[in-house]
This record gives C-alpha cells, sequence and structure tokens, in this order.
C-alpha cells in the first residue's frame, strides 16, 4: 500500500503530467494559428503522450491502493514569441517535468516503496527520451532560423510524427 506522503507526491504529479497536456494544447493552438500544421500535429501527439502519462500514474496509484485526489490546472501561457521559442519553453518544461519524476522516484525508494519506484523507471528513460526530442528541434530551429524553406521543411516532418501508445499502458488498460 501507498503511504499518504506517497499519494499526495502522486497526485501532484499527475497535476502537472494533465498541465503539460493543457500547455502542449496551447502550443497547438499557436501553431494553428500560424499554419504551421506540422508543428501543430507534432504537439498534438505530445498532448496525448502526456495524457496518457497522467492516466498511468492515476492507474498505478489507484492499483496500489492510493486514492486520486484531482487539483486544478493552472492556465498555460497563449501567446510564444516563435516556433524556437515554443520548443525552448517545451525544453525547459520537460527538465521540470524529469526534476519532479527524479524526486518522485527519490522518495519511493526513500520510503522503500519497491512497487512505485520499478513503476516509475519507466518515466525516467521516458524523460530522457522527452528531452531529448525537445532539446533536438531547439538546434534544429536554431540552426534553420526559424523561418523560410527550412521551417516549411521541417513542418512537413513533424506532421509525420505517430503516437503509439506505450506498452506499460497498454498493458495497465489505459487507450
Amino acid at each position: 500500500m501507498v503511504s499518504e506522503k506517497m499519494q499526495a507526491a502522486f497526485c501532484d504529479q499527475i497535476n502537472r503530467e494533465l498541465y503539460s497536456e493543457y500547455l502542449y494544447l496551447s502550443m497547438v493552438a499557436y501553431f494553428d494559428d500560424l499554419g504551421l500544421k506540422g508543428f501543430a500535429h507534432w504537439m498534438r501527439v505530445q498532448t496525448k503522450e502526456e495524457h496518457t502519462h497522467a492516466m498511468m500514474m492515476f492507474t498505478h496509484l489507484g492499483t496500489a491502493g492510493g486514492k486520486v485526489t484531482l487539483q486544478p490546472i493552472a492556465g498555460p501561457p497563449t501567446t510564444f514569441e516563435s516556433p524556437l521559442a515554443v520548443f525552448e519553453a517545451t525544453l525547459e518544461h520537460e527538465r521540470f517535468i524529469t526534476a519532479n519524476i527524479n524526486a518522485l522516484l527519490d522518495q519511493a525508494l526513500g520510503e522503500r516503496d519497491h512497487a512505485s519506484a520499478a513503476f516509475l523507471q519507466w518515466f525516467v528513460t521516458e524523460q530522457v527520451e522527452e528531452e531529448a526530442a525537445a532539446k533536438e528541434l531547439v538546434d534544429t530551429l536554431r540552426l534553420i532560423g526559424g523561418q523560410g524553406q527550412g521551417l516549411l521543411m521541417l513542418d512537413r516532418e513533424l506532421g509525420a510524427r505517430v503516437f503509439n501508445l506505450p506498452a506499460a499502458a497498454a498493458a495497465m488498460g489505459i487507450l
């Protein structure tokens, strides 16, 4: 059974994951307004990933005997300076999420909550991928200068991204 302190920490992280979904949805709106449909599509896939992460934690907490208490979700920014600024904000946000996942894992280890620690290992690996993807896009946008043909080529490339439900989520019955 998960401790009350661990339960509260998971509820906080569920809120962060849902905020991430909301933040990336705001970025979808920004890219839609610019007519960058590929960028908007990439962020739509990102929103699905973040929703899946929240639902995985939601399910784990319930399975571990904890109680999920949902919290209000803060409003995300709704304006951005440029596509580069969006992905710089994305990278910064993913680093924030990584720090919080690591703190959650440290707490699970400190409490000898081995089930939660094993569960959280998937998220540690996922965050490495999340940060790498955001950094790659920041680097690419800096290289192409964030405009012109390079931006349009990147828009087409980002439009090809596909959402794949993680096997861990599928095993939990999350759709």
